[in-house]
């Protein structure tokens, strides 16, 4: 099925399969399942919430705090893009940090850039790969294969980045295409994507929700439901619309966006050899230190420090400063779960979540 959940049905075509799913796996058993070897994470999903009233004051905050960058990392990348793709542009968000991103850039390349762009949103998977169903989807839709790039909104480690890499060369390979399997994103903490407005880790706004500033779509699915010829699945929380954040906050982004185009001049490259450095020796050095064997188990970043704490069973929230504006919401989902945190001032980002190990206890 073909949709744009929340969003007007012109900013994005959600490659996804709804399913009307109410078997949701609490997040204590869902983590021991995944870590036991049991169940791979895609197989299964804990329910959502709407967030706390003091935490959506701390998103309104980051809002107005950050809102301006994030517009000009919109902008920045989707001036990137115009210089590095000829002719119409065909957006791959991956579902769902990729969306909000991929709606705000389909406008400004539109808009900034007079180039004719569509946007679709696919799921990608840790040890599964791409959609490859949704991509034969978007080749058959008549788009070229040099005409696609994939969007997200920050690399953490870089696992996503290396797993599409991966899975579009075989593509390539298996199909005959040349598409480019690097990742464009706004923030690139692991040096691991192809193009980056910046390496900083800065609070993007919209890693502090879940499905209310992503078109009120989870996380994708992959299990039983999902035949050979379906796409990959998600659920669509309704019940959440009076609630949702999504089409604001994307219009608000794309309002500031064009108030500060066009940009000036050319725009400097990225440090990605020395972003990469930075994460390798950090998380070397976080796996010793922290008795750690599985690597997945650490999550660098504000991004993906946050997404531990709303989703799944953190064990420590380590702060490079515990009173910076940027952790704020953080502090809060750790008094609110009863989360240690540590305070470590050498800390190359500004935070980074361990997952409780569920299996050893």
């Amino acid at each position: 099925m073909n949709f744009s959940g929340s969003y007007r049905a012109g900013d994005v075509h959600f490659l996804l399969k709804p399913l009307a799913l109410h078997d949701f796996v609490d997040v204590p058993e869902k983590e021991y399942l995944i870590q036991s070897g049991q169940r791979h994470y895609s197989e299964m999903l804990s329910p959502e919430s709407l967030p706390s009233e003091r935490y959506l004051t701390q998103f309104r905050q980051a809002c107005t705090a950050n809102l301006e960058r994030m517009a000009g990392d919109c902008l920045a990348l989707a001036t990137l893009i115009g210089q590095r793709r000829s002719g119409a542009i065909t957006l791959v968000s991956l579902a769902r940090a990729g969306t909000p991103v991929g709606v705000v850039l389909k406008h400004l390349i539109g808009v900034v850039l007079q180039r004719d762009v569509t946007h679709y949103s696919v799921s990608i998977l840790r040890d599964r790969g791409i959609d490859q169903v949704a991509l034969e989807y978007i080749l058959a839709a008549g788009h070229a294969p040099e005409s696609i790039v994939f969007v997200d909104g920050w690399t953490g480690k870089g696992v996503i980045s290396r797993e599409l890499e991966a899975a579009i060369a075989e593509f390539n390979v298996r199909r005959g295409t040349c598409i480019d399997g690097g990742l464009y994103v706004l923030s690139d903490l692991a040096g691991t994507a192809a193009c980056a407005a910046s390496c900083d880790d800065y609070l993007i706004p919209s890693s502090i929700l879940n499905a209310t500033v992503s078109g009120l779509i989870s996380r994708s699915i992959l299990n039983e439901a999902i035949g050979p010829g379906d796409f990959h699945g998600c659920v669509y929380y309704q019940q959440f619309e009076l609630h949702d954040q999504s089409q604001r906050f994307a219009d608000e982004l794309v309002a500031q966006a064009l108030a500060m185009a066009p940009l000036p001049c050319a725009l400097a490259p990225m440090d990605k050899e020395q972003a990469a450095t930075v994460s390798r020796d950090y998380m070397r050095a976080a796996l010793a230190q922290h008795g750690v064997k599985d690597i997945n188990m650490i999550k660098p970043g504000i991004g993906e420090a946050t997404r531990v704490l709303l989703r799944r069973t953190p064990r420590l929230l380590i702060l490079r400063d515990a009173g910076a504006p940027e952790v704020v919401h953080l502090v809060l989902l750790a008094e609110e779960k009863n989360i240690l945190v540590q305070v470590d001032p050498g800390l190359p980002y500004h935070a980074v979540s361990l997952i409780r190990n569920a299996v050893d206890g």
